[in-house]
């Protein structure tokens, strides 16, 4: 599986069967992001939660592509009503794809929208669990710290966990430290940090503290295999 990060907790993947998927597309109004919105082709959008800085693009792409959304049961209704192929799922829940397997994770985060210049809440937020090419990567979204991170440390060996570093919104620097050593993941990279002021933080120093996994912090766009 091929994996590339594009800024705040964009990330794409491709599998060796050549599907393509992207994760979080929040592409326009994100300075760190190397993509545009027009050029991406994927066949699967997931998506962790309903905020704009991860819901994104979504409906533009998945017009343009016709790509499938797998996002939480309430999310994907709404985007489903936009004329959007979907499918939903909640936390705990699996399914099996034609490029490998998603579970959905908890994630303690809010999950909302501005809908007719209201503030909508759609579902839970979520993280993913994706298996694919027999390896298996874990997307926490955005997120608190929670003890069952343990459990899944457990019940899952995670080759590489993107965790969220940014602090305010999600777990910060310390917190994610912890995750990194629950989770045993082999490998690790920051995300959802610096893109706006709120959330800066220095990814190099949190990777020289990682106890138990490997920290990696690859170039914009950079194309890295898992």
């Amino acid at each position: 599986m091929k994996v590339s990060i594009h800024g705040h907790s964009v990330v794409r993947l491709e599998t060796e069967a050549g599907k393509k998927l992207i994760i979080d597309p929040f592409i326009q109004g994100n300075e760190l992001c190397d993509l545009e919105v027009d050029q991406v082709e994927v066949d699967h959008i997931l998506v962790t939660h309903a905020h704009a800085d991860h819901l994104g693009d979504t409906v533009e792409i998945a017009k343009r592509t016709g790509a499938k959304v797998i996002t939480t049961v309430e999310l994907a209704e709404y985007l489903a009503s936009l004329g959007l192929e979907t499918h939903g799922m909640q936390p705990g829940g699996a399914f099996e794809f034609d490029f490998g397997t998603v579970k959905m994770t908890p994630a303690i985060h809010g999950s909302s929208l501005t809908i007719d210049g209201l503030p909508t809440t759609l579902g839970l937020a979520s993280g993913l669990i994706i298996k694919a090419d027999g390896k298996t990567l874990y997307h926490l979204g955005d997120t608190a710290l929670f003890s069952d991170m343990k459990l899944i440390g457990e019940l899952e060996t995670i080759d590489l966990a993107l965790i969220p570093i940014g602090d305010n919104f999600t777990m910060g620097p310390e917190d994610a430290l912890l995750a990194a050593k629950w989770l045993k993941a082999k490998r690790v990279i920051p995300i959802h940090y610096d893109t706006f002021p709120l959330i800066e933080q220095d990814p190099k120093k949190f990777i020289d503290q990682l106890e138990t996994s490997e920290g990696i912090l690859p170039e914009v766009g950079e194309v890295f295999s898992i």
